[in-house]
């Protein structure tokens, strides 16, 4: 990444600046949640957790997965037919990349595969994993506001949803408009050279938003949603914690609108944090929502790195190798246009 100076010289921003960043974020945020936890205090609390709350939760964290391949077979049924398996072993090594790599490069990984394996542009991978987000910020914001209706929340809560929400409303009617109106889109991209990259999505968001199927994965989006609130739920309930469903959700949007920008690997110290905030917002104290963020951040993560590994090793690839590829086609795409 470069810029110019008033000279005209080109100003290169070090490789490393980002990760630095993000590395310090995640270590300022865990200094932030435990400077001051007392550990003597809460550990007879994480002996006494309910371990059947805890399986639970980690059986349906499962099914948030195959929920996701299934919704990513259907926006791209219109252009390929992909078996579940193969997409969920993709959102696997994606996830695995996101626990180890800093800047969420498990996505740019998990599209690579699928356009690999699927013999689609990689363009088209990426415009699936575009509307994807779309959809969950819609079906997110939704749940949220539905929530507020039987939940008593922080006025900030409330705040930070009616931020995303009008984000989520800008980019729903920019991709509106992309999918029905193809060649204005591209009309309006070949204009800035900046913007050339985003020419690549356009065929792919036309072929899915037009289709049938699209209405389909919008559904089962929302399955996708509550099934993500289940496991914080259980883990709420598992630790000893009276909160209601309606309180999961309000956690689970914090925790979405904290992580929404690429952090640290894992989002550590990032989930902790606002995981800590969300507790504490709904009536929990310091020290309580401490220790649940931490067991939180612990079972959400070790099933998605023992099932990453496994993912990862069943494609015969590093995961260097893999994040490597994925940069390579990344770069080809700012270098290149194809045509729309």
């Amino acid at each position: 990444m470069g810029a110019s100076n008033a000279n005209g010289t080109s100003l290169r921003i070090p490789s490393w600046l980002g990760p630095a960043i993000v590395y310090a974020i995640s270590i300022g945020c865990l200094y932030w949640v435990y400077r001051d936890f007392d550990w003597h205090a809460e550990l007879p609390r994480l002996r006494n957790i309910h371990w059947l709350w805890i399986i639970l939760a980690v059986s349906t964290d499962i099914l948030v997965y195959i929920t996701q391949a299934w919704r990513w077979n259907l926006l791209l049924s219109p252009i390929v037919r992909v078996p579940l398996g193969r997409s969920v072993q993709a959102i696997y090594i994606g996830l695995f990349a996101n626990e180890l790599l800093p800047l969420r490069s498990g996505e740019a990984i998990r599209c690579y595969l699928q356009a690999h394996w699927s013999k689609i542009s990689f363009p088209v991978a990426v415009s699936s994993a575009l509307i994807e987000r779309l959809l969950d910020g819609v079906w997110l914001i939704l749940a949220f506001f539905l929530t507020t209706l039987f939940v008593k929340v922080d006025a900030n809560l409330k705040y930070g949803a009616g931020v995303l929400a009008l984000i989520v409303m800008t980019l729903g009617v920019l991709l509106a408009f992309a999918v029905h109106r193809r060649d204005e889109s591209a009309d309006v991209l070949a204009r800035h050279s900046w913007l050339r990259v985003f020419r690549h999505l356009i065929e792919g968001l036309h072929a899915m938003g037009q289709s049938r199927s699209f209405f389909a994965a919008a559904g089962v989006s929302f399955l996708y949603l509550a099934l993500q609130a289940v496991p914080i739920f259980s883990m709420i309930r598992g630790y000893g914690l009276d909160l209601t469903f309606g309180h999961a959700i309000c956690v689970l949007v914090v925790l979405r609108l904290g992580t929404v920008i690429p952090g640290p690997p894992g989002n550590i110290g990032l989930f902790n944090a606002f995981a800590v905030a969300a507790l504490m917002l709904l009536g929990v104290d310091r020290q309580t929502a401490k220790g649940l963020s931490g067991v939180m951040f612990f079972i959400i993560t070790v099933p998605l790195l023992v099932a990453g590994c496994v993912a990862v090793a069943l494609t015969g690839f590093k995961l260097r190798d893999l994040q490597r590829k994925a940069r390579s086609e990344l770069s080809d795409r700012e270098e290149t246009t194809l045509p729309v």
